[in-house]
């Protein structure tokens, strides 16, 4: 049962990420050429090539807004890995020496006998 309700979170999560793949290229890119926009203002001496930078990572930083659905995406991302990570990774129960009555029966029985 564990591995059913494995293979329906990580089919969900494939779904929503392939749905996903989209927004997330957009995101990338757009705040990559943020990110260089921003070091070229800071690089920038005049005051009008600010203004111009200032306006162009304006307009990047609302693309980068609009591709919010990203982060869905990277959440089902996040999902699928921790499916895969945990698919064979079942706790088994280890029984312990003294939890069976007969075990500790018989260790009990030849203590009397060495007695």
């Amino acid at each position: 049962m564990k591995k059913f309700g494995f293979v329906l979170a990580g089919g969900i999560a494939v779904i929503i990420l392939l749905s996903a793949l989209g927004p997330m290229m957009g995101l990338l890119i757009s705040l990559a050429i943020l990110y260089f926009i921003y070091k070229q203002f800071l690089k920038a001496e005049s005051t009008g090539w600010k203004i111009v930078l200032g306006i162009l990572g304006v307009i990047f930083l609302m693309a980068s807004i609009s591709n919010a659905p990203a982060i869905i995406g990277l959440v089902a991302a996040y999902i699928l890995y921790l499916v895969y990570k945990n698919w064979n990774s079942s706790k088994h129960t280890v029984v312990k020496e003294d939890a069976d009555p007969f075990i500790n029966f018989e260790k009990q029985w030849n203590e009397l006998k060495n007695y």
